[in-house]
């Protein structure tokens, strides 16, 4: 095998590599002739057709078999003996064909930079922690008893006040036309509460139980029946029923409801799963501030390719939030000259950390476990709920597609590694510093 490099240009790699034809000549003899002792064919013993029968009819299917491997096994070659790491697929490009001549062909590539490992010996982060208060722990305490809120008929005739639950039937009319979905009846509402239409449940305030209303709503533009958005309705409600909350007091009964002792130990769960969520957003803080530690320190020259994979898939979901009305409202008035330009350097800064984080993974022998895998698998699968079971059985299926968490997974265990070594100084914050966004 002959190599001549062609390219040398930054990262970009080129070369044209000849395979001499006598050595594919001598590989295709060799396999018509293993051939000629295995095939079987009308008139011949096994193992006794004659060679020049076996090339007439086989000759052109080996030599397109001994060319594919001869470019494989030529460009694994090139690849190890010049030490290169492509970041995409190499581009091959036949030149010569190898029939009768030698096989020439081009390789061009981007190659992966060489990445240091950064010396973090220096580097102190400040660690956010946030303690439970009493306040924050009184409110969990609320809410775990809202959510156990029971309704009592009123039975005096009087009119809804907000947050009672009022029974109601209601016509649903367009253009005084009846639409699809918007009749129903015995649907119990939070009077002046949240609603599936804007103003709904504010209009029923006041009503009394066997009052017909006819109240008057706008569908927001972006509701999810296209037929219904931006028009405007008339609903006919009949007020049935009038009940009120009534919500359990905060005690030792409260903590038996819910499965535990009594209300001391309701309180210490509680306290544990809030300092959990606290520990969450800690090191999420954490990560973000090492991340920038990282990308100063990654100061080298990041694969075109990447990037550019990169931001094309960034660019793909910017679009699409902008198709469904939820786009960045920082993207507003940037023309698209100045938002590509902006996602190309977070798609930039992205790769650039994606490969120092591998290097750092790879340095200090980082391995993601097939049991972590499948604790991954399993934590997706809960998130679907009645239909998580079918979901563990399609990974089962398709083991494959559980390489999606490895990534994940990588690079958080490089984190952990990172943040274990070093130095961090607590700072005592609120709960609300702890959760706001750092670039609010």
């Amino acid at each position: 095998m002959q190599v001549t490099e062609t390219l040398s240009d930054g990262l970009k790699r080129g070369f044209t590599v000849v395979v001499p034809e006598p050595e594919l000549a001598a590989k295709r003899e060799k396999r018509l002739a293993e051939l000629s002792k295995t095939i079987q064919m009308p008139g011949f013993r096994p193992g006794k057709v004659p060679l020049n029968i076996v090339k007439k009819r086989y000759g052109d299917a080996v030599a397109a078999e001994i060319l594919e491997g001869a470019v494989n096994d030529a460009h694994s070659q090139l690849l190890s003996e010049r030490n290169l790491r492509p970041a995409m697929q190499p581009k091959l490009e036949i030149v010569k064909p190898g029939k009768d001549t030698d096989l020439e062909f081009t390789v061009e590539m981007e190659v992966l930079p060489e990445v240091t490992v950064p010396d973090l010996s220096d580097v102190t982060l400040s660690k956010p922690v946030a303690a439970v208060s009493d306040e924050k722990l009184d409110e969990a305490l609320k809410n775990i008893a809202d959510q156990r809120k029971s309704f009592k008929p009123v039975e005096e005739a009087r009119p809804a006040a907000k947050d009672e639950q009022l029974k109601v039937d209601f016509i649903g009319r367009i253009d005084g036309v009846a639409f699809e979905g918007g009749t129903a009846q015995d649907v119990a509402l939070t009077v002046a509460g949240p609603g599936f239409i804007p103003g709904f449940t504010e209009q029923v305030e006041g009503m009394q139980v066997g009052e017909t209303k006819t109240i008057t709503v706008n569908f927001p533009e972006d509701y999810g029946a296209k037929d219904l958005a931006g028009k405007t309705a008339e609903f006919e409600i009949t007020a049935k029923e009038l009940a009120v909350a009534e919500i359990p007091a905060i005690d030792d009964e409260l903590g038996k409801a819910v499965g535990l002792e009594g209300l001391e130990q309701l309180k210490e769960r509680l306290k544990e799963q809030i300092g959990r969520e606290y520990e969450g957003m800690t090191r999420t803080k954490l990560k973000r501030a090492l991340l920038d530690v990282l990308a100063e320190k990654a100061q080298f020259e990041a694969p075109v390719s990447l990037i550019d994979a990169e931001f094309n898939a960034i660019w793909q979901q910017v679009e699409a939030e902008k198709q469904s009305g939820q786009a960045d409202p920082e993207d507003e008035g940037k023309d698209e000259e100045t938002l590509k330009a902006e996602y190309r350097a977070i798609a930039d800064r992205r790769v650039r950390l994606g490969l120092i984080v591998a290097e750092i993974g790879r340095a200090n022998e980082v391995q993601v476990t097939d049991q972590e895998l499948q604790r991954a698998m399993f934590n997706e699968a809960m998130r679907y709920g009645n239909q998580a079971m079918q979901v563990v059985e399609f990974f089962r299926k398709n083991p494959q597609q559980m390489e999606r968490f490895r990534g994940p997974i990588f690079e958080d265990k490089v984190i952990d590694f990172l943040l274990g070594s070093v130095k961090q100084d607590e700072v005592q914050v609120s709960a609300e510093e702890l959760a706001k966004d750092p670039e609010e």
